[in-house]
């Protein structure tokens, strides 16, 4: 192996795989480690159970297919990548029989809704296209260009209608927003798990624009045909086809800091391997505090490190071997219920939503489960064996259980939480029994955290979302611009502006940013939905 690159990239996930494919396209010489034997992190498939039947452990749905500038500027269909949108994107089976749904349809939502509220199905229009308004020329924009100070995002902002709207929202809470529009309970519960479900507080003011995305965002989820895998899979070919490597599983001792400069890394086995620049993709803390070092830093930002928050809770999930789909009891006077993408379950009101996030935030599991599910084989008929079904259920579940992590270590407590969700599954899909559910197997929130070492404590975007912990401040005003106070080190991954959840901002904007420094000739051209956004002076 060779000891000297352009640029090495420490972490082989989404953001990781991303900047190398760009940079190495453009002729930079790229070496990316990836601690574990299996590259993509998040974007993770495998047959985990039965033959046949393949599961998505992490990443399944994909929110920014339609916007992220990697879908047009890198040929995935070239690698056999593909993605489907499914037409009824959410469902909410109530106990009463009837089911509240959300569709990629304005209108077919707008009908479903009627049923409940012909108040809310109206307000729902009016939500969709202000939040299609905000998403359109705002939100996505700003997701593919550099983070702005917050004084200047302010300023910029409010120079323009769909800048001030922003604001308007992003001083409310989630719930707030939600009962400002709707006025039946089951809207208002479907409405505010979809918001939540990512990690953003219910109650909390400050970050109402990402209930503008999330609810947008709800009607344009996609799922990669094939597995999820099938992406970091292409980017990793694209990566070496172009001269670059991809390497696991590595183990890297330190980061090489000299007079204040970043010069490589130091492996596990004393080798040496130098770069021009180097890209950290991990979280914050393993970055700087282990693999930097405090002695190579300035107290204060240390002091910004170390304060650090993670998420208040993970994800419990499960992956189901199934004889057959399931059939939803409402399916018999709502047709399409059975072909839906996602179900929310458990849930007739908001007040057990909140119940059950209050509860995450105790550190507790109700007794009454509530999750989302989805059956992938239903949407892409290579997830399972001809005629089979694979199934996922997706709980919000806190790692540091009252009774502590390691409860979750425990078989019997992992079976008796398996059983409370199989048996909500069975109220709502009588024939998902014994007999129909083959096998299945579970993840906890420490299993997580054990095999994605920068997912600290189940961790799914390496970091909450909070105020503080987001736009310019996302990890620190240091270091959201991609450049960090140590010269030639930089910081790409879910921690960084934008964040988490495969949107592909934070590895876009550190290849930017990487060929910019390194006078790099960039292939690639500036995003149309961030050109446009330039020519109307929102950007």
């Amino acid at each position: 192996m060779e000891k000297k690159y352009d640029v090495i990239i420490i972490g082989g996930g989404p953001n990781g795989l991303e900047a190398g494919a760009y940079l190495a396209k453009a002729g930079a010489k790229v070496l990316v480690l990836e601690r574990r034997y299996e590259m993509g992190g998040g974007l993770a498939t495998d047959e985990l159970l039965l033959p046949g039947y393949i599961f998505n452990t992490h990443a399944i749905y994909m929110m920014m297919v339609d916007y992220a500038p990697i879908y047009q500027d890198l040929d995935f269909q070239a690698y056999g990548c593909g993605h489907v949108r499914p037409s009824l994107q959410f469902a909410m089976p109530l106990s009463d029989g009837r089911c509240v749904k959300l569709y990629n349809d304005v209108e077919s939502t707008c009908k479903s809704f009627a049923q409940f509220s012909r108040s809310d199905a109206d307000s729902y229009r009016e939500l969709h296209e202000i939040a299609r308004n905000c998403v359109d020329n705002f939100i996505a924009p700003a997701t593919y260009v550099p983070a702005m100070p917050t004084l200047d995002q302010v300023v910029q902002l409010q120079s323009s209608e769909v800048g001030r709207i922003v604001m308007e929202f992003s001083e409310k809470s989630a719930r707030e927003i939600i009962h400002q529009y709707f006025e039946n309970d089951a809207i208002r519960a479907m409405l505010l798990y979809l918001t939540c479900m990512w990690g953003l507080p219910y109650d909390t003011p400050g970050m109402g624009y990402l209930v503008l995305l999330y609810l947008n965002r709800a009607a344009n989820y996609q799922l990669c045909t094939g597995g999820s895998h099938t992406i970091a899979s292409a980017l990793g070919k694209m990566i070496h086809e172009n001269g670059g490597m991809v390497l696991g599983p590595q183990r890297i001792k330190r980061i090489i800091v000299e007079g204040g400069v970043a010069r490589g890394v130091e492996m596990d086995d004393g080798s040496i391997l130098e770069a021009r620049a180097v890209l950290s993709t991990i979280d914050p803390q393993q970055t700087f505090i282990n693999l930097v070092g405090k002695n190579n830093l300035e107290e204060n930002f240390v002091a910004k490190i170390e304060d650090w928050e993670w998420e208040k809770f993970s994800l419990m999930t499960m992956h189901l071997c199934l004889e057959e789909p399931p059939h939803f009891k409402a399916a018999a006077s709502d047709l399409d219920l059975d072909s839906a993408f996602i179900y929310i379950l458990g849930v007739d009101t908001e007040a057990q939503v909140i119940a059950e996030l209050e509860a995450l935030y105790r550190g507790e599991l109700s007794e009454e489960p509530i999750f989302h599910a989805s059956f992938p084989s239903i949407h892409d008929a290579s997830q399972a064996p001809k005629g089979r079904c694979s199934g996922l259920i997706t709980r919000l579940a806190p790692y540091n259980l009252t009774t502590g992590s390691d409860t979750w270590y425990k078989m019997s407590f992992q079976e008796s939480q398996a059983q409370r969700c199989l048996a909500v599954l069975n109220r709502y899909a009588p024939n998902m029994t014994e007999e129909t559910i083959w096998q299945y197997r579970l993840f906890t929130p420490l299993g997580v955290a054990d095999k994605f070492a920068d997912m600290v404590q189940g961790s799914f975007k390496q970091g909450a979302y909070l105020p503080l912990q987001m736009g310019f401040q996302r990890p620190n005003d240091e270091c959201s611009q991609t450049r960090t106070p140590i010269k030639n080190l930089y910081v790409g991954g879910s921690s960084c502006y934008p964040g988490g959840c495969v949107i592909w901002g934070a590895g876009y904007l550190a290849a930017n940013v990487l060929a910019e420094d390194l006078a790099i000739k960039k292939w690639w051209p500036e995003a149309e939905i961030v050109k446009k956004a330039r020519e109307k002076g929102i950007l």
